[in-house]
């Protein structure tokens, strides 16, 4: 069955000291929620609403290019449950699986939404939880469990308790909830929380103590999971990425001389026998066939595309 994807969108860039919505913040030469769509449609979703809030116009803007796109306001800042609760049209009018996510998780990995998907559907359940461990728990919710391993709440570490706070499975803000009774359990929730918040990570407790199944499931690797709030994380992410499609590509035979001099985008082609000196930046979806020699100091931006055989000398800028 598809899938609808619910992102969330709406915040502000406070800890990035940036007046720039954070999800448009690039990560390798594309805004951040760019990957969060890429992964979603991957796990099989054919919705997509973004739920936009703090200068909405620049992420619809930006977001126009995706034809598939819905949006949803949030014109204040509610908390997460709120947040979804802008969403009830397109909820109402979906019957099967949604996947919650956040705009600000880059590296979130397909496979790791398709275990959501496909527990929610195995278990009937009316709600996933995504789920990953670490010892780094700061400021992240806890998932409790009882004696038999049974999930019971989700605590976040403002509400928490300090035996709560010792927990290192940690929420990591990806659902796969059952459309019709998230509707419900959104009607239930009420902030009556430190933040006075709509924390939708009540709605598990709503639903689990009306008799529904609700699982909590180590889906996720807490690198994945996290997302950014600072500029440090933000060049930490792009860095994974830069190094993982540097990494593809050498596997695909293209020569990287020098990977810690070199910025290539991830939805660049190269062809085999190609060599990349040092200084060359790719950004974009740029075509270049095989035994090409790029550089050094060579920028080459949007759908340029380059032959097979040729040489681009140094301090060429091509754009598209």
């Amino acid at each position: 069955m598809s899938a609808l994807a619910i992102i969330l969108a709406a915040g502000k860039s406070t800890r990035m000291k940036s007046a720039l919505p954070k999800v448009l913040h690039e990560v390798c030469g594309r805004p951040m929620i760019d990957y969060v769509i890429d992964a979603a449609r991957a796990a099989g979703a054919t919705r997509i609403v973004a739920v936009v809030g703090h200068r909405a116009d620049l992420v619809q803007a930006s977001l126009a290019r995706h034809a598939d796109i819905e949006f949803a306001l949030q014109s204040e800042q509610k908390g997460t449950g709120h947040a979804v609760m802008m969403c009830r049209d397109q909820l109402a009018s979906h019957h099967g699986p949604v996947l919650i996510l956040a705009g600000d998780t880059p590296l979130l990995k397909p496979e790791s939404l398709t275990k959501l998907l496909t527990a929610q559907a195995e278990h009937s359940a009316a709600s996933i939880i995504g789920t990953a461990v670490t010892p780094a728990n700061q400021g992240l919710g806890r998932i409790v469990r009882d004696s038999n391993r049974n999930f019971v709440k989700i605590v976040e570490e403002k509400d928490a308790s300090p035996e709560e706070k010792s927990i290192q499975e940690i929420n990591t803000g990806c659902y796969a909830f059952d459309s019709q009774k998230l509707l419900g359990a959104l009607d239930e929730i009420r902030p009556n929380n430190a933040q006075a918040e709509y924390y939708l990570t009540d709605c598990p407790k709503v639903l689990l103590n009306a008799g529904h199944p609700v699982l909590a499931l180590t889906a996720f690797d807490i690198v994945e999971a996290l997302g950014v709030n600072t500029r440090v994380q933000l060049a930490e992410v792009t860095q994974t990425i830069q190094q993982a499609t540097l990494q593809r590509l050498m596997l695909s035979g293209v020569t990287i001389v020098d990977p810690t001099l070199t910025h290539i985008d991830a939805r660049a082609e190269i062809g085999a026998d190609t060599v990349i000196e040092p200084f060359t930046i790719i950004r974009g979806p740029v075509q270049i066939g095989s035994d090409c020699r790029i550089g050094p100091h060579v920028v080459l931006d949007g759908a340029v595309t380059i032959s097979a055989g040729t040489v681009v000398g140094p301090f060429t800028h091509r754009t598209v």
